[in-house]
């Protein structure tokens, strides 16, 4: 294997003896790099770490032949498409999903890959991977149509199954509850799940939430997936949280090390702290996010109002707690009706 000078490259042992190694520019943004240095793998995004710091990339791109799945893929990273287009949490995503691609593929001709091999590679996944896949090989062969590596998108004409599912569960009053009675102020767990529960937002945003950011009784957010600005009101009870939690870092979510998570390191961590409460499965940060939107939609605020906090670019998911929370009152308000034990106008609160 052929030895390459790589530069800045940092690694450690994690608190399982696992070496993790990471990509750190001069802007001081991390990029974990997977696998072995000099494994394609690695390789790829090291390339792609090096290209979003603005240095042209260094590795791989002369060992790939020309006209292969690799050469596509290596050529893709570099694009404006890839770089400029996608967000950085989409990026990682995609070289995931590509990586393990061309370990098995890339030495294939891009220019003959034909639709049937396509379609039998997506009845072997699950609905949702299969999604994912599919939307990022798309987007793959759709780059190597505009750079002429080929005629036509083979992927054009496949349509999948809408996917019916209520997505990721939201937290029950009892389960937050649990966790709360199990993590106490001050604890790192109960920092993390007041942050989730009384702001609203994502894993990529809650791990960059910091002192900083607090100005005049809130939290500046700018989200990571929408690039939407958002003022978030702090809560009392989010407060009292901060309050009893020390953190002389910049960002409030720290790991053992002292340094700030990534989303997938966070949503670890979380998961560990969630079975520590004796929680299900189904509880995750993310479905604290749903969680702080029913509680909103509970609370009588609009469509419009609940957006306003979590920052949700398409309104038809925020559409659907409300829709829950009106059906609720409207039934107890009926009930109470029927039984003689009110007379309140249907729909209206009391």
């Amino acid at each position: 294997m052929t030895r390459i000078k790589l530069s800045y490259i940092h690694e450690f042992r994690d608190r399982h003896g696992h070496i993790r190694r990471y990509f750190r520019g001069r802007d001081g943004k991390r990029v974990a790099l997977p696998g072995l240095p000099g494994s394609a793998e690695f390789n790829a995004a090291y390339e792609a770490a090096l290209v979003g710091a603005g240095r042209p990339p260094r590795v791989g791109e002369a060992r790939t032949a020309p006209g292969t799945v690799n050469a596509a893929i290596v050529a893709y990273y570099n694009s404006d498409a890839f770089r400029n287009g996608l967000k950085h949490g989409t990026q990682r995503m995609r070289r995931n999903i590509l990586e393990a691609f061309r370990t098995k593929h890339g030495e294939k001709r891009i220019a003959t890959l034909p639709t049937p091999f396509i379609v039998s590679m997506l009845a072997s996944m699950k609905p949702f991977a299969a999604r994912n896949w599919l939307k990022t090989l798309r987007g793959l062969l759709q780059f190597a149509v505009l750079m002429d590596m080929r005629k036509d998108d083979p992927s054009a004409t496949i349509k999948l199954k809408p996917v019916k599912t209520d997505g990721i569960a939201t937290w029950s009053e009892n389960e937050i509850e649990e966790f709360e009675a199990k993590h106490p102020l001050g604890s790192k767990a109960r920092l993390a799940f007041a942050l989730a529960l009384y702001t609203a937002q994502r894993r990529s945003d809650l791990v960059r939430m910091g002192k900083q950011h607090v100005r005049n009784g809130a939290i500046s957010v700018r989200q990571e997936k929408t690039g939407t600005r958002l003022e978030i009101p702090i809560h009392p009870a989010l407060q009292r949280t901060l309050d009893a939690t020390k953190s002389d870092h910049l960002t409030f979510l720290t790991t053992l090390r002292g340094e700030p998570f990534s989303a997938a390191s966070f949503g670890n961590a979380f998961r560990l702290w969630c079975n520590e409460a004796g929680l299900p499965k189904h509880c995750s940060a993310h479905g604290l996010r749903k969680a702080a939107c029913r509680r909103l939609a509970e609370a009588g605020c609009s469509v419009s109002q609940i957006a306003a906090v979590s920052g949700h670019a398409s309104l038809s998911e925020v559409q659907r707690y409300t829709k829950a929370a009106d059906q609720a009152r409207l039934a107890r308000d009926a009930m109470r009706t029927v039984q003689g034990e009110a007379r309140t106008t249907i729909g209206k609160p009391e």
